[in-house]
């Protein structure tokens, strides 16, 4: 695999132009970000694991630089999507990792592909949304209808850690930043959230046949343990690994421990 990045826009059946990345030297490692979508989510991790893997990327449909498409939003959609990007870079097989939504889109890429799935890395997912789950986001929900504002700086307090937020105070402030500027990208929000809301993996599960890493952390208050708990009771034969801390980004927050846990399970630790 080439060693120097490169950019290349996929274009999906339905009309949606993808912005995606491939980088790095080694096996491949296929990041799936979560509600936010973007590619931006994974450059802590990326920086640090350039000359370990080829790191595949992108910018998922209406986010950042990609368009949005015809087709309805769902994770079907979304996995669909992350297929075309692995196609596009001529990719047969990777370690994939999904966070948050991204392990959803995972679980759903099994079914449809399950040979493409060296290893999947289930990370901070969950197998179906609980009633915990569904009173959050339908919370979140509207606030970014109503006061979208308040959305963009709600999320940042519930995905990282109290202490790790005030030492990385611009963090807020960049999010805070970003709040959805029209009714157009609010609805590309919205619908992500009724997608992983109504996200059933348990017709999925008998797919899931490939070694699977299940990851999450003990104080993440967005997908709580008892998620990766569930998951773990479901999949006997997979592994699960609990970070003490690290909030619902720790890939973020603690990369280092998540990279060790990563690379130790994808058979190339540096």
């Amino acid at each position: 695999m080439a060693v120097h990045p490169e950019r290349i826009k996929v274009k999906t059946s339905d009309g949606a132009i993808l912005h995606a990345y491939c980088e790095g030297n080694g096996p491949v490692l296929f990041l799936i970000s979560g509600l936010g979508g973007t590619a931006g989510f994974w450059a802590p991790v990326v920086q640090r694991l350039l000359s370990h893997f080829t790191i595949i990327r992108f910018d998922q449909r209406g986010i950042s630089g990609s368009t949005r498409g015809t087709a309805p939003c769902t994770i079907a959609t979304l996995a669909h999507d992350s297929i075309c990007v692995l196609d596009a870079f001529g990719i047969n097989q990777a370690t994939v990792l999904g966070h948050s939504t991204g392990g959803c889109i995972v679980q759903c890429m099994a079914t449809m592909a399950a040979t493409r799935l060296r290893r999947a890395i289930l990370s901070a997912t969950w197998i179906q949304a609980g009633p915990y789950m569904h009173a959050l986001f339908s919370m979140r929900k509207s606030l970014l209808m109503t006061a979208p504002q308040a959305y963009v700086e709600s999320a940042a307090l519930l995905s990282y850690p109290p202490d790790w937020l005030q030492d990385h105070w611009a963090v807020f402030e960049k999010s805070a930043a970003s709040a959805p500027r029209n009714e157009q990208d609010k609805a590309i929000i919205a619908e992500r959230i009724d997608a992983l809301l109504t996200h059933d993996g348990r017709r999925m599960l008998k797919s899931l046949t490939m070694p699977t890493l299940i990851l999450g952390a003990k104080d993440d208050i967005i997908v709580p343990p008892l998620h990766q708990n569930e998951l773990a009771a479901l999949l006997p034969a997979s592994q699960i690994t609990m970070l003490p801390s690290g909030g619902h980004f720790f890939p973020v927050t603690r990369t280092q421990p998540f990279i060790e846990r990563l690379t130790a399970f994808a058979g190339d630790a540096p």
